[in-house]
């Protein structure tokens, strides 16, 4: 159980017998895998979203601080393993992953509202970060200078933090366009955060990027998109736009009162909210394949510069600005398969898009929300080893899916009262965010996400082995 924890909204990382995640409460934790019992847990500056990385780092001298717990033996100096992680402030943490201790923190974005929700991938001694903001949230402020705040791509050094290379989203900088009634300053262009960990392409020594919506109009091309940049430069290679003109900031959604900042047409809010999937085909065709939150998925040629392979539409009849898609799909060899807020699974051929089947998920009568409603989605991102697809929903049940067909082949409710290892009074709640890992034989994951869907709270990590 997780110490006064509500949701984790990264992933477990499982390495060299240890799991290592991160919780809301601005904890990071070392776990044994076998058993569970912690090794250290370390405090972050902000709460922790992101999932670990775990990579060697060369370190000189003695570390900077120290985790509680922390186990003896780490070398002062040399060569180690360090675990990388992000926090809702835009730090970026190099913990030693045997002690817990310090070795560096960067701060990526020095603006309040930035913040790391994806992890980082750590390639060639580099880590690429991607950064969000949460600027649209308070947009809808009239006295709010609304918006300045725009994506960014950073390379930093594994083994020092300093920071190589940084690329905005929207290359334009933004400037003043006009005043409302109240005298407060209005800016653009702004918006386009990365959300999700980048995936890096070394045939073509690329990184790519999706990216969310815009704050202002009009949209940037690099809304809502998928971009490749330079491994070495950071310099943006291509882009291909999913949603055109999606501006959506705060406050301009129907709910209320127009706001003076809002466009004349807001934007649907389709982001890009999960990582481009790389895949080579069976004869040898790649494929780069991402979906946005209105059930669009594309697949894209990376080596004819994002080129259109195909579309499918995965709505259901979700209407113009539903959710339908959000933190992210799996692959194999043959199909992605993406989780759907509607409830339920759909897997799709990666040669043409076509649906190869939809598996529906009713919600458990066990849990229900606002309303006595049933909690209904699979918000959560999808996981997939040979042969079953895994995937979480809010009502806190975790289902196993035949990549072959669909059917189920086992489920198990997440959200109950337990019994820890560590003493810990344990619950578990919505599976809203991170999917599972499945490593050795183990499944672990995390149970417990509020997010922005009335999810049910919970400070668990879990793990089940094969009978």
């Amino acid at each position: 159980g997780l110490p006064g924890g509500a949701e984790t909204s990264g992933q477990p990382a499982v390495v060299s017998g240890r799991v290592f995640l991160g919780d809301y409460n601005s904890f990071v934790y070392s776990l044994d895998a076998a058993t569970g019992c912690v090794y250290w847990s370390f405090r972050a500056d902000a709460q922790v979203r992101t999932a670990l990385v775990i990579g060697p780092v060369r370190t000189q001298g003695k570390a900077k601080g120290s985790a509680k717990g922390s186990a003896k033996g780490s070398a002062p100096g040399g060569t180690r393993y360090a675990a990388y992680f992000g926090d809702k402030k835009a730090n970026i943490y190099a913990v030693d992953a045997h002690s817990g201790e310090l070795l560096w923190k960067t701060n990526i974005e020095p603006r309040l509202l930035a913040h790391i929700t994806g992890a980082a991938a750590l390639y060639g001694g580099r880590l690429y970060v991607g950064v969000a903001g949460s600027e649209e949230i308070v947009s809808g402020d009239p006295h709010y200078p609304c918006c300045t705040y725009r994506g960014s791509l950073s390379a930093l050094d594994a083994n020092t933090g300093k920071v190589i290379w940084k690329t905005y989203t929207i290359a334009e900088e933004p400037k003043p366009t006009k005043k409302n009634s109240l005298g407060t300053q209005l800016w653009a262009p702004a918006g386009a955060s990365i959300w999700t960990t980048p995936t890096i392409d070394p045939k073509l020594r690329a990184v790519y990027v999706s990216t969310g919506n815009a704050f202002t109009e009009p949209a940037a091309k690099t809304s809502d998109a998928i971009l490749a940049l330079d491994l070495e430069t950071g310099k943006i290679l291509w882009s291909y736009q999913g949603v055109e003109q999606d501006a959506s900031p705060g406050g301009c959604d129907g709910r209320g009162p127009k706001g003076e900042q809002c466009p004349e047409n807001p934007g649907p809010d389709w982001d890009f909210a999960n990582s481009p999937i790389l895949r080579t085909l069976a004869n040898g065709k790649r494929v780069l394949v991402a979906a946005h939150k209105g059930g669009g998925v594309v697949a894209i040629d990376p080596d004819r510069k994002g080129a259109l392979l195909w579309k499918a539409d995965l709505s259901e009849g979700k209407g113009d600005n539903a959710t339908q898609i959000m933190w992210g799909g799996a692959a194999d060899e043959q199909n992605v398969y993406y989780p759907l807020k509607s409830g339920g699974v759909a897997a799709l051929r990666l040669a043409d898009g076509q649906r190869v089947w939809l598996a529906p998920l009713e919600p458990s009568s066990a849990s229900t929300g606002p309303g006595g409603r049933p909690r209904r989605g699979q918000d959560a991102a999808a996981s997939a080893v040979p042969g079953v697809v895994f995937s979480g929903g809010w009502d806190g049940v975790l289902h196993g899916l035949s990549t072959a067909d669909g059917r189920s082949l086992w489920e198990y409710n997440t959200a109950r009262d337990y019994v820890t290892v560590n003493g810990v009074p344990g619950k578990g709640g919505s599976l809203g965010a991170p999917g599972p890992v499945i490593v050795g034989g183990m499944l672990y994951v995390g149970s417990g996400y509020v997010g922005t869907g009335n999810g049910m709270p919970g400070n668990v990590v879990l793990a089940f082995a094969v009978q």
